[in-house]
């Protein structure tokens, strides 16, 4: 019997109120999707993997890796094909076990991580000498409430900073939304100044972390549902309403990160 799935308000939730969250993280991984043609590919923190299975449609080989047990048992169980593999394993191993990549991804982990330099640093010795890190984070500018299971998020110019100590060749892109997404966006911004307006003195920062994460859970859920009742339309956002645009742009969702050795 599968566990019912428990929305924390980080990991992109599935089903009504959620396209939103599905589709942008999705977009990602259908940007990447041609970068990583006939190429063997590392998706590192791939979650539940319905978006690594994306990968696989046009890659020799994707291995998607979780510290997440249960997400990696869904994938597994999930998505079978004969170039596609989950596996439970944290990414400060790969130097040791001697793996080497063409295309490693990384979506929306970064922020999450103690000490990211590190992490960064094993990326790159499980590339190839020609591989490429497909990387995306949210963009600090454009965040509009806290998010308790985000140690740190950046600017373009502060991700830049971060990788360029480790990589050769850093290329910053913008992932971009459509006008829907901006309407989702304005909206959800608005109801989450909403909810802050009601704790001036900011004592939810005194609050112990496992109780902020639950509220921070059941309030993403109720913005949501706000935002929807408001603009319907924004339930039908698609993947295809966010698009990879060259260059840094303020106003970029996401940042989006091309790395080499």
């Amino acid at each position: 019997m599968t566990a019912p799935h428990v929305h924390t308000g980080e990991r992109p939730g599935h089903g009504e109120g959620f396209a939103y969250d599905e589709a942008r993280h999705l977009a990602a991984y259908l940007f990447a999707r041609e970068l990583v043609r006939d190429r063997t590919v590392l998706d590192a923190g791939c979650g539940e993997g319905f978006g690594t299975v994306l990968l696989a449609e046009t890659a020799r080989h994707v291995t998607g890796i979780d510290y997440s047990a249960d997400a990696v048992a869904a994938a597994t169980a999930s998505y079978a094909r004969p170039n596609l593999a989950f596996r439970r394993l944290d990414v400060a191993t790969l130097p040791s076990l001697d793996l080497r990549f063409d295309v490693i991804t990384n979506f929306q982990v970064i922020e999450h991580l103690p000490d990211p330099s590190a992490f960064l640093r094993a990326v790159r010795a499980a590339l190839n000498p020609d591989g490429v890190l497909v990387l995306t984070t949210p963009n600090r500018l454009m965040t509009a409430s806290e998010n308790p299971y985000h140690l740190r998020e950046y600017t373009a110019e502060e991700l830049e900073a971060l990788l360029r100590p480790v990589f050769g060749r850093v290329e910053l892109r913008s992932m971009m939304g459509n006008a829907a997404v901006r309407a989702f966006e304005d909206a959800r911004a608005r109801q989450v100044q909403r909810i802050l307006r009601l704790d001036p003195l900011g004592l939810r920062h005194r609050l112990p972390q496992s109780l902020v994460r639950f509220a921070f859970g059941k309030l993403s859920m109720l913005v949501r549902r706000r935002v929807a009742s408001g603009a319907p339309a924004t339930d039908g956002i698609r993947p295809t309403d966010f698009t990879v645009a060259a260059g840094r742009h303020p106003d970029a969702l996401d940042l989006v990160a091309l790395c080499s050795p």
